[in-house]
């Protein structure tokens, strides 16, 4: 789900037009600004400087300028974008003002499909209109790309970088895939990409080679068995480390899915990429789990310092169900692994407390897409190795 959402934005080569004879018009997806947008509306962050007001007007998909013009207000000095606003939101001269004045605040971040994101939707801006000013802007969020790499390969979720577990190299939340498929847009040479000088190309190619570099290399081996990814690294160590209180270092099936895929997508792929590819397979066909499902059911309202539940879930059996996943392993024994806020590890869903066993994916079936397209990749990339039939 998350690899196609984010897949379709950046590599959309040119406009999508949509409508019949003299009223086409130009759009470009902005689906991958969905989840910053409902977060603006529904949970605002502390360094939100401006509010939507309610019934808040929008920009239509096909006002292409104006939407690129909200990016370019957003844009910090330093290149990088904050998360959680609505990029097609009519903004007041008032609120416009109070971005302006808050570009110096540096709270700039990958996080919540941030920054790489802005970049693509200005570098198709500006290969449709030749408007410098969307170029100039591009260039700058790229430049913002290259100092944020560590170098190890890894990006933070924020740079400049932060106290706490935001330094640490980021897969959760399509941060370190997202950065990557921009990259990887324009190593490909992407048509909206081409504006891009051959001085900084290459230092491009320098950073994409580096994170794949780090993909690789933190691959959980555990005891000589490869297996997928955590969702965020120690940035000094490269050992999987803690998110938030109730994330605790793992094998993260969820997360996993967008680097597998990423790296299904190369189109030549090295021995190490496709070995890579070969046992993060054998590990979902593993780790999968049979005859279960999800329920989500009414319960009584509660009201906690965090959210309000209005249902519950539990685990119930079902032959007939789909493979599923949990979204996270335990290192080592690879056992099915839940936690509490207060990072307390259980190991079934009853044992979470109802706040965040209701407000938390613990479940995934994401890693079926990895399943379904590994047939044709393993013709493609390693015939005579399919590792599903061993």
């Amino acid at each position: 789900m998350r690899y196609i959402f984010f897949l379709l934005a950046l590599l959309a080569v040119s406009a999508v037009s949509k409508g019949q004879g003299d009223n086409k018009k130009t759009v470009f997806d902005l689906s991958i600004f969905n989840d910053a947008s409902n977060h603006w509306y529904a949970i605002p962050d502390k360094g939100t400087v401006i509010m939507p007001r309610p019934g808040h007007p929008r920009y239509k998909a096909d006002e292409i300028t104006a939407i690129a013009d909200n990016i370019l207000l957003y844009q910090k000095d330093n290149g990088g974008w904050p998360k959680n606003y609505d990029m097609q939101a009519i903004l007041t001269p008032e609120q416009q003002d109070s971005l302006v004045k808050a570009k110096a605040v540096l709270n700039t971040t990958f996080d919540n499909r941030t920054t790489y994101s802005h970049i693509s939707y200005l570098s198709k801006t500006y290969s449709y209109t030749t408007e410098e000013k969307y170029k100039t802007a591009a260039v700058k969020g790229l430049e913002y790309i290259l100092k944020a790499q560590y170098n190890n390969g890894g990006w933070p979720q924020y740079y400049p970088l932060e106290e706490g577990y935001s330094r640490h190299i980021t897969y959760n939340d399509d941060a370190f895939g997202g950065i990557m498929l921009l990259l990887k847009d324009i190593a490909e040479d992407k048509q909206e990409y081409r504006f891009i000088d051959a001085v900084l190309r290459v230092q491009l190619q320098k950073a994409y080679d580096k994170g794949l570099d780090c993909i690789l290399k933190t691959q959980i081996n555990d005891a000589g068995k490869p297996t997928a990814w955590c969702q965020q690294y120690d940035e000094t160590t490269l050992q999987p480390a803690w998110a938030r209180k109730f994330e605790p270092p793992s094998i993260c099936n969820g997360e996993s899915v967008e680097v597998v895929l990423l790296l299904m997508s190369i189109k030549r792929p090295s021995a190490a990429v496709i070995d890579a590819v070969q046992n993060a397979v054998v590990w979902f066909n593993e780790s999968k789990i049979n005859g279960i499902k999800v329920e989500t059911f009414a319960a009584p309202e509660m009201v906690t310092p965090f959210r309000i539940s209005k249902t519950d879930k539990r685990v119930v059996n079902d032959s007939t169900a789909p493979a599923i996943w949990t979204r996270y392993y335990e290192l080592k024994t690879h056992r099915p692994l839940f936690c509490n806020r207060d990072s307390k590890v259980v190991y079934s869903l009853a044992e979470v407390e109802r706040e965040r066993r209701d407000g938390y994916a613990w479940y995934t079936y994401e890693p079926q897409k990895v399943l379904q397209k590994y047939p044709q990749w393993q013709q493609q990339f390693a015939p005579g190795k399919n590792v599903l039939h061993h």
